[in-house]
């Protein structure tokens, strides 16, 4: 049964930066398609960005983050980093990591494709 561990979230100033983690266990990351995403207040789970698993190699963003995120992955540490820039307060949210085991093709940013997800992280933008 894979298992997602998220860390890194936390307070930070408007145009400030963080980085995030999901830690995967109970699977071999390189077969497995990560997402990220988020849910501020009041909002439903939006995708943020998602790293195909290896055979793939692609990643995907949000219009809303393009430019100031970036998705990498680390297959041998089994984690998949998120790293957000010029942050905004409307960045304000829990980020959850999702894996799905989808080999040969791109990873999606819709939440019902993944089956296995975090407890989420909160991230907060304020000044």
């Amino acid at each position: 049964q894979p298992q997602l561990v998220e860390t890194g979230g936390g307070l930070v100033q408007p145009g400030g930066s963080l980085s995030l983690s999901c830690i995967a266990s109970g699977l071999t990351l390189r077969y497995y398609a990560i997402g990220w995403f988020r849910q501020g207040p009041g909002k439903e789970r939006e995708g943020v960005s998602c790293s195909s698993a290896s055979s793939d190699g692609s990643t995907k963003y949000a219009d809303s983050v393009k430019g100031r995120f970036t998705v990498s992955r680390d297959n041998a540490q089994n984690t998949v980093h998120l790293y957000l820039n010029s942050l905004k307060p409307e960045d304000t949210a829990v980020y959850y990591c999702a894996a799905v085991n989808l080999m040969f093709r791109p990873c999606e940013l819709t939440p019902r494709a993944y089956a296995s997800w975090g407890q989420g992280t909160q991230v907060t933008v304020s000044s």
